[in-house]
């Protein structure tokens, strides 16, 4: 079978759903490649580099469509496009199937298999395949560099014999692919970042990027994210009045706004009206990656770098991932051969479209002349539903009291216990030891009992663990020198002498590096 890419035809896309490497692994799977000419320079991929990957050149779109099995482009196809399609022909491409009802009617009619790639399920197998978060993953990262693009300070705070800078302060809405990319991007830049997200589950990640995670004061438990597929869900009235009511709060202070909330099959919900518009300072910026579906600001103008009257730059591009043409087509091109793989699984050339397959089911919205839209729910979730954690109940005074009175008793039977069971093991070992011995012994015996004591109970942040064993041996050693070192024998005083020396070398020299390591730490 043979699969082509046309020229993208949507104004302003400069992506490529197939490259030079991506026909390479094609090819491995069995299949002919073709590309329009042309299609791919816009992204930086002559026909010249096609030629030499072994991909073959087709002058028209029409001729590529007529001549192909499999069609893989980027874009929502047109009606001309859908209408050029034959039975039994293979579109894999964005579609947006909630929204094209007459491009599915039209795909049945023409008896075309259609894959959607923004319906691929957000499943641990499916990631190769999730083309929504390759492409949101550049979208987070560029947004912060079009911010940075149209912000008149630094990113990191600095003092310089010129003045000093504050840290810029970039609040991220939507702690999606999107929203995650856009932290890790403004957090390395060096600015203060702060992170919302109506799905719970997210504040850790979010924290682990070093970003802070912005809380709401509710009550209301909310919906796990395993309940919808990964992804934010429609929230309650209540809820979104204190979401609302926490960034007025924020809006004064922060100089960079990052929106990336998106519910699937809907219009973007608006979560920065134009009172916190009005309320930020001259200079800020908000950047809306949610234009393309009505914006997440009330004032955002799809396609558009607009400026308020009181100096705040809104950016509402909806062709982040086509600035950075590229990038974004080694990507979407790597999500589609993946994509060919699993539907070539005998890898010769021909496709098996197996609806049994929780991947390619949920990404089919026309097979066989029937709609297949919308998929059922695939049989794994996309992640494990968290389970409430349970609070930790306070104790009363009276309670914490029992409690300590109780482990005071425990552990005083503990020791009164090892020290009867010692006393009798010592008693028994007199019985038949010669006096000699049992003068060495217990010697021995009081060094470990004292050294252990006196080192073991200081507290582990003075030193490490490893250092706590190795100086409590040293003090067994340091007081059985101790006590020899008054013997009549003259070696044995030279050897007890050497053995304290080492042995404080040991103890105030660890006690000494403890100190240095400790100091590092130290602010001042």
């Amino acid at each position: 079978m043979k699969i082509g890419t046309p020229k993208e035809v949507f104004e302003g896309e400069n992506r490529v759903a197939m490259t030079p490497d991506s026909a390479l692994q094609l090819q491995k799977l069995g299949y002919e490649c073709a590309i329009e000419s042309g299609a791919g320079a816009a992204a930086g991929f002559s026909d010249e580099v096609y030629e030499k990957a072994g991909v073959e050149i087709i002058k028209t779109a029409a001729q590529l469509w007529k001549g192909v099995d499999v069609v893989a482009k980027v874009r929502q196809p047109t009606e001309t496009e859908l209408k050029r399609m034959v039975n039994g022909q293979t579109l894999i491409s964005f579609f947006n199937p909630a929204g094209n009802e007459e491009g599915l009617e039209l795909a049945k009619s023409k008896g075309a298999n259609v894959i959607a790639m923004e319906m691929v399920p957000r499943i641990s197998r499916a990631q190769k395949m999730d083309a929504l978060s390759s492409m949101a993953n550049i979208a987070g990262y560029r947004a912060v560099i079009e911010a940075g693009n149209n912000f008149g300070r630094f990113f990191t705070g600095q003092v310089t014999a010129a003045g000093k800078v504050p840290p810029a302060k970039v609040l991220v809405v939507g702690a999606g692919v999107a929203g995650l990319a856009a932290i890790g991007t403004a957090t390395s830049l060096g600015a203060i970042t702060y992170a919302f997200d109506v799905r719970p589950e997210v504040a850790e990640q979010v924290e682990s990027m070093g970003a802070e995670f912005v809380f709401l004061d509710f009550e209301e438990e909310q919906q796990d994210g395993a309940a919808t597929g990964g992804y934010a869900s429609v929230q309650s009235d209540e809820f979104r009045e204190a979401q609302l009511a926490k960034f007025r709060e924020l809006a004064p202070e922060v100089d960079i706004v990052i929106t990336t909330a998106l519910i699937p099959n809907r219009e973007a919900p608006e979560l920065w009206t134009k009172d916190m518009v009005e309320a930020m300072k001259p200079g800020s910026v908000i950047v809306d990656l949610a234009a393309e579906k009505g914006g997440n600001c009330k004032l955002t103008v799809a396609d558009e770098k607009i400026v308020t009257e009181n100096g705040v730059t809104i950016v509402g591009y909806t062709d982040f991932p086509s600035r950075m043409a590229s990038q974004s087509s080694t990507l979407y091109a790597t999500n589609i051969r993946h994509m060919m793989t699993d539907l070539t699984p005998e890898k010769d050339g021909q496709i098996i479209h197996n609806m049994e397959d929780d991947v390619i089911r949920g990404a089919t919205v026309t097979f066989d002349k029937e709609i297949t839209w919308p998929p059922p729910p695939p049989k794994v979730q996309a992640i494990a539903a968290q389970k409430p954690k349970e609070a930790p109940k306070e104790l009363t005074p009276e309670e914490k009291r029992a409690e300590e009175i109780a482990a005071f008793k425990a552990q005083t039977k503990q020791q009164v216990t090892l020290l009867g069971v010692g006393a009798v093991l010592l008693l028994g070992v007199g019985l038949v030891a010669p006096a000699s011995f049992m003068q060495h012994f217990i010697v021995f015996v009081l060094a470990v009992f004292v050294g252990f004591q006196v080192i073991w109970n200081v507290s582990h942040s003075l030193h490490t663990p490893l250092m706590a064993v190795t100086n409590a041996i040293s003090s067994i050693i340091i007081l059985g020198a101790l006590m020899q070192i008054g013997s009549g024998s003259f070696l044995v005083i030279i050897l007890a002498a050497l053995s304290v020396f080492m042995a404080g070398i040991n103890i105030f020299g660890g006690f000494l590096v403890t100190r240095r390591m400790l100091a590092m730490f130290q602010k001042s």
